[in-house]
């Protein structure tokens, strides 16, 4: 039998730098055998191939550069481009990936394109932040017309389902969480690797690294935990592995508070290459303002660090504690947003009461296997989302 054909909408994918949205696609497209998937995406990087197969997807990248402006035009570029796809390959149904990308296929209907379409919603902003911007209430009405006229909306958490009730849509979204590969992160690795990765970031004996796994962005708040470092002893230092456009910020916050010698930016690191770094550190801190569900800290989970949070947004489908919340196991140190005065607070709590960080670590790895394991994810999104969009 012929395999059933999707394409995919998303701004950004492999090899660019990616987050999260883009590391799902990979992962539950590798899992999936019997659908021919296909992806319009952003050629950010203008050295790559307009065309070429990465696993189990046919990239067609379309546009050039990293401007504003480029990317704006992405929604038009990628509705011209869909069109000429879609008479070469027939495709049975699309997914977009995050809300924009709905844009694409209600406009190809103005060409008599109708393709029945999974929208995914992965946003870690606010839905103020991503509907009602100035420049966003503009193309509002085609906004919700890409959430009313989805087939299915699927969402990363119980957060952003209620998004897709506030954006129009009639039905009732799906909930499957992002996935994260705990195999590899909770692998152990030879302790004269890590030893060196220790070395590269002078850590010496006695001392405690917080670590973050983050875009250097307003919503994943490291100001307010370089806020909290200048309040905790010389010996813990905060290691920072990420770009983003508050590095001048956050640096310049840094030497206005003398602690260069205990904020290390790292910049980007390959996704790969984040277990090692983690096992390297003691602490995983990540006090989010906002948050779609959060896969670094399921990922700190499964590399057993002990890890501080916020319960904003989807975090609250897995970050627990006793104190709030009273009936589940707990998994982490919950603090409020904007508090540097609790993740102090939650440092000293960590690093003064061994026994318990080691059984809350064990609780956190064994959740991360149970609920958040890529094979798992990938068949509810072919039972539950895929079969939907496609009609079967």
């Amino acid at each position: 039998m012929e395999c059933k054909k999707i394409l995919i909408f998303s701004l950004a994918y492999f090899p660019r730098p990616v987050g999260g949205a883009e590391i799902a696609v990979k992962e539950i497209t590798e899992r999936i055998s019997d659908i021919e998937f296909h992806i319009l995406t952003h050629r950010f990087d203008t050295t790559l191939p307009r065309e070429e197969v990465l696993g189990n997807v046919h990239v067609h990248r379309i546009g050039d550069g990293t401007s504003y402006f480029s990317k704006m035009f992405f929604i038009i570029s990628a509705t011209f481009a869909a069109r000429r796809l879609h008479r070469e390959h027939n495709f049975d149904a699309a997914w977009a990936m995050m809300s924009y990308m709905s844009l694409p296929l209600i406009l190809l209907r103005l060409f008599g394109v109708r393709l029945p379409y999974a929208l995914s919603l992965q946003e870690g902003d606010p839905f103020e932040h991503v509907f009602r911007r100035p420049h966003i209430r503009v193309i509002a009405p085609i906004l919700r017309a890409g959430f009313k006229n989805a087939v299915v909306i699927q969402t990363i958490s119980t957060f952003l389902a209620g998004w897709a009730k506030k954006a129009g849509f009639p039905g009732e979204p799906i909930v499957i969480p992002n996935g994260v590969d705990t195999e590899v992160f909770a692998r152990a690795y030879p302790e004269p690797l890590i030893n060196e990765i220790k070395d590269s970031l002078g850590k010496r004996m006695g001392d405690i690294f917080l670590v973050t796994t983050s875009r250097l962005v307003r919503k994943n708040a490291l100001d307010v935990c370089i806020e909290a470092l200048r309040k905790l002893p010389e010996n813990i230092h905060f290691i920072i592995l990420g770009t983003g456009p508050l590095e001048k910020e956050l640096k310049l916050q840094t030497t206005n508070y003398t602690l260069q010698n205990r904020v290390h930016f790292l910049g980007h690191v390959e996704h790969e290459d984040l277990p090692k770094y983690l096992k390297a550190c003691d602490i995983f801190l990540r006090p989010s303002r906002s948050e779609g569900m959060g896969n670094s800290f399921v990922e700190a989970f499964a590399a057993g660090l002990p890890v501080i949070a916020t319960q904003e947004g989807g975090l609250s489908d897995f970050i627990f504690d006793p104190k709030r919340n009273p009936d589940m196991p707990k998994t982490a140190w919950v603090v409020d947003k904007d508090s540097s005065e609790q993740i102090v607070e939650a440092v000293h709590n960590i690093i003064d009461n061994p026994e318990v960080m080691r059984g809350v670590v064990a609780t956190a790895r064994e959740i991360a296997k149970e609920r958040f394991d890529w094979d798992l994810v990938a068949s509810d999104m072919r039972e539950k989302v895929f079969a939907k969009a496609l009609g079967a």
